[in-house]
Parts: C-alpha cells; structure tokens; sequence
C-alpha cells in the first residue's frame, strides 16, 4: 500500500464530498482505538470543522485516556479540531428503568450493548443537526463487509466510510503515518460496549490478521473443506459471521408490489 498517497486520496475524498454536500465538515465519534483516530485525523487534514467526541458509557479508564490523548494531540496539529464531551453513563441507566425488565442472558447483554451504540448515532447526529456536519464512520473493510462486527444504526449508522475499504492491518500502518499517538497504536482492539477487558478477538474468536486472511481465501472462492486445524477453524467463524449478519451489509428489503396489483 501506497501509505502516504492513500491518506492523500481519502482525504480529498473526503473534503470533496463534504464541498459538494454543502456542509461545514464532520463530526467523529473517538474511542481511544485506531479507526476513530485514524477517521478523525483524514478528516482533520481537510481543513474543514471536524468535532471529536467522546461519549462515555461506564468506559474503562484506559480507553478514556486514550481517547482524551488523541483528542489533545490532534486540537494542537490543526486548528480546526474541536472537541465535546458527553457522558452518556446516566442516560443508558435511565434507559434501562424504563424498559421491559427480562432475566439477565447473553441476549441481554448484547442488546444492551448494542443500545450503547445506538445511544452514540443518536448523539453524534444531534452534534451533526447543530453544526452542519456530516457523521464519519469509523468502520474497516473487515468489520463493515466481512464479519459485520458493528451495530446495526449504531455505529453503523453513518453519513460516509472513509476507511471501509482498508483492512486492519491497513489502518494500523495508515495510522502509523498520520501520527496517531503510540499508545492507541498499541492498544488491543476493542468495540468497550460491554464495560469489561474483553477485546475484538475475544468477541470473534479469531484475530484481525485471521480474519483478513479468511476474507481473502473467501473472495478466492475456498470452502472449509479445503483446511484443517486453526485455519479450519478460523474460516468457519469467518464464513459464519459473514452469514449471519448479511442484513447489515445489504440494502434494507423493500416488498415491492406487483403492478397488477396497484
């Protein structure tokens, strides 16, 4: 990958799209990892109003000090960086008094981690609504079309994807480039929507690195009776995932009604 050309393409991409949109720049969500970094720092390159937000919901401290490096280190390299904080803590409390109260599951706690999520669009757009600005999105190649680790109209409701055509390892280079600070590029990744240590791999099972392989060996049209051992392994939790969660990669469904019949 042509590093530098690359950051320059998404960049003007980007500033082009939002020129044409006639709006003043970009809202981003920052979390302390590498995508919203990444994300933030293209769109603060534009020279356009990119607002930084953090939005904390029982957040592990460490992913706030990430989080608040970043932001700090990227309102002193552009001027047109600015930053909100909202503590979205008591509101996702709130919310859970006034729902249907069901026995704790894993279900349970999957929807309410993806209610995080959701609570995060929410602001972001408002934030957006204010200012005339547009959502960037934060997901990579691997999330957004391999294995769909993202929430449905949560973190995956966005208005552009910057870097949804580049796989993890490709942000981590790209984010070495633009500077991102060390300790995010260090950092095991982690979506922090369940206010535990468990990280990406944990979730899926399978590492980034696994997982770009198994989307390449499925592009090439291999089946999980051409391997064995871990890669077997690995190209069952990738070819699953990518099934289950088709509905958030593909256009929403429409029932389109028989002429006849209007």
């Amino acid at each position: 990958m042509n590093t530098p050309k690359v950051a320059e393409y998404i960049t003007n991409w980007l500033k082009d799209y939002a020129v044409n949109a006639k709006v003043n720049g970009f809202v981003v969500g920052v979390s302390g990892g590498i995508d919203s970094a990444v994300t933030s720092t293209l769109c603060a390159k534009t020279g356009l109003a990119t607002l930084c937000v953090e939005m904390p919901i029982h957040q592990a401290q460490s992913q706030v000090n990430r989080a608040q490096e970043h932001i700090a280190q990227l309102k002193e390299r552009f001027s047109n960086v600015s930053d909100a904080r909202v503590n979205l803590t008591s509101t996702f409390e709130d919310f859970k008094t006034v729902v249907p109260v069901v026995d704790a599951s894993q279900k349970l706690d999957l929807t309410l981690a993806n209610t995080r999520a959701r609570l995060r669009m929410t602001t972001l757009y408002y934030l957006a609504g204010l200012h005339g600005l547009l959502v960037a999105g934060t997901g990579n190649k691997v999330e957004d079309f391999g294995v769909g680790f993202y929430t449905k109209y949560g973190d995956g409701g966005v208005d552009l994807s910057p870097i949804a055509d580049l796989v993890k390892s490709e942000v981590f280079t790209l984010g070495e480039h633009l500077e991102v600070p060390e300790s995010i590029q260090k950092a095991q990744p982690t979506d922090g929507l369940f206010g535990d240590s468990r990280t990406d791999e944990d979730q899926i099972g399978a590492s980034y690195n696994e997982l770009e392989w198994a989307m390449q060996i499925q592009n090439a049209g291999k089946k999980v009776e051409d391997f064995t051992g871990r890669e077997k392994e690995v190209y069952k939790i990738y070819t699953h995932l990518n099934t289950i969660n088709q509905h958030k990669m593909v256009a929403i469904p429409v029932c389109e009604i028989p002429k006849v019949l209007k």
